[in-house]
Formats: structure tokens, sequence, C-alpha cells
């Protein structure tokens, strides 16, 4: 009896760390062979707080402020871009999100417009620039095909998702009375959808915005022209003002935009009980 007690009480064996050990082991030749490749030099990596504190500096604190009237010309070329590319979205997008939604266009419809919108969100708004500059060339209108094509797949998609989650109520109610499929579209789906989408529509506006900075590099046009060039250059100060100028246009337009898009979600301002209470005809109906 006191041997089994013993045996039930005795501590049990430590489990084998042999795994976590090779894993271990893998992680660190793994972490070794990436630095070996990636000609990782410890001196330039000690020098680089320096050196971003060095650019960053020259950019923040000390910007050219005689290179802003061409900062700003580059920045309203990348919002012409991004507007016009929103516009080429929205159009394109929206029969494709009808087509793209199954309780409208049924299920094969549906998935083969699904798939083709996938397609187009695959390639990115910079590979799309590079794959269109053989067609159109350099500059602005490349840039805005690029956003445009792209603005298609994710709007598309958006719109198909909010078709499908409308209640069907007003559907039925419109197949009752003997309408048509256009009508029933018409009457039954697009006034539960317009709002959200065009919400969604300028919500893409400020995302083209900052996509249209980016393909400068590829030559797209834009301010990302101006802030490639001057970064290559090593003119720091006159990139300071190209950021400056993009970061202060994206604020402003990010909160008028938020402003709009609220308002068109929320619809107008609702008066307040004592604004209700000063008109004179509410005030007869509740003494009434």
């Amino acid at each position: 009896m006191a041997t089994v007690a013993d045996a039930r009480l005795a501590r049990p064996a430590r489990p084998s760390r042999m795994g976590r050990t090779l894993l271990l082991v893998g992680l660190a030749a793994l972490l070794a062979w990436a630095l070996v490749t990636t000609d990782l030099r410890l001196d330039r990596l000690l020098g680089l707080p320096a050196t971003l504190g060095n650019i960053f500096g020259k950019m923040l604190f000390f910007p050219e402020w005689e290179y802003f009237p061409t900062a700003w010309g580059g920045m309203v070329q990348s919002i012409q871009m991004a507007w016009f590319g929103t516009i080429v979205g929205a159009i394109l997008s929206f029969p494709l999100g009808f087509l793209g939604a199954k309780n409208v266009s049924g299920s094969i419809v549906s998935n083969v417009i699904r798939q083709v919108l996938n397609a187009i969100r695959a390639f990115p708004t910079l590979i799309l620039a590079i794959l269109f500059i053989p067609l159109f060339g350099l500059g602005a209108f490349t840039g805005a095909m690029a956003i445009g094509v792209h603005s298609t797949g994710t709007l598309g998609k958006l719109t198909a998702e909010l078709i499908e989650g409308i209640d069907g109520g007003p559907v039925e109610a419109s197949r009752a009375t003997g309408a048509r499929q256009s009508q029933v579209l018409r009457w039954g789906v697009l006034p539960q959808v317009l709002p959200e989408i065009v919400a969604f529509w300028i919500y893409r506006f400020e995302i083209n915005i900052r996509e249209s900075a980016i393909l400068g590099v590829v030559g797209a046009g834009g301010i990302g022209v101006s802030l490639v060039n001057t970064i290559n250059y090593q003119r720091y100060e006159k990139a300071g003002m190209a950021l400056i100028v993009i970061v202060l246009t994206v604020i402003v337009i990010d909160t008028l935009s938020g402003r709009v898009r609220r308002r068109i979600i929320e619809g107008g301002d609702k008066p307040s009980r004592g604004e209700m209470l000063e008109q004179p005809e509410f005030a007869t109906e509740v003494v009434s």
C-alpha cells in the first residue's frame, strides 16, 4: 500500500523540450539566413536613428516654403485624379453591384460577377498603373484610370453586399402590385441602399486621395511625382513641403467628407424638443 501511495504522490517526469529547442534553433537559423542574404550592415543600422533624424528634421522643421506653389499644383492634380477615378468606379460598380447580388440576379450570375470583382481587387492600384502605362503613357490619366478600375472592384463588392442585406418587405410589396423587375429595383431596392452606396462613394474618394499620392512612384502624375523627385535628389526641404501639403489636404478632405457621409446616412438635422416646442403649431398640438 505504501508503494502504491508513493507512486501516486511522486512527481511526474518532465516532458521533453526537444521540440521547443529545435523550433528555436530553426527560427534562429532562419533569422541568420535572412540577415546574410539581405546584406545587413551593422554600422549602417547603428547610424540609422541619426540619419532619420537628419532627414525628417529637414522635412518637418525646415521646409522650403517657396516650393509650395509647385507642391500645391501637384496636389490639385492628385485630387483631380482621385475624383475622376471615383466617378469611373461609381459608374461601373453600380450595375455590377446589382448583378453581384444573389437576391437580384440569381446565384450563377452573382457568382460570376463576384469573381470578376475579386479579380479586379486582386491587383493593387500601383500594379494597375504599371499595366496601364503602355496603354495610356505616363501622366495623370494613367493614374486616374488605375484608381477607377480598382475602385470598381471595391465599390462593386460593397454594393452587392448592401443589396443582399435589404429588407424583403418592399420588394414583395412591389411584386404584389404586378411591378416589372426594373420597377421592383427602382422602388423596392434602390431607396433602401442608395444613401449607403453614395456614402461608400465618398469614402472611396478619401482613399483615392491617398492612392493618387503614391502613384507618382511610377510616373502616373500627381504630387507623388514631385515627392519622389525631391527625395531622389535629396532635396528634403522640398519633400517636406510636399508632405505638409499632402497631410493637410487629406485631413481637410477627410473631415469634410466625413460630415457629408454622416449627413447622407443619418439624414437632415433633427430639431431638438425645445425647438419643436417653440413652433406655434407644435405647441398647439401638445396643449390640445
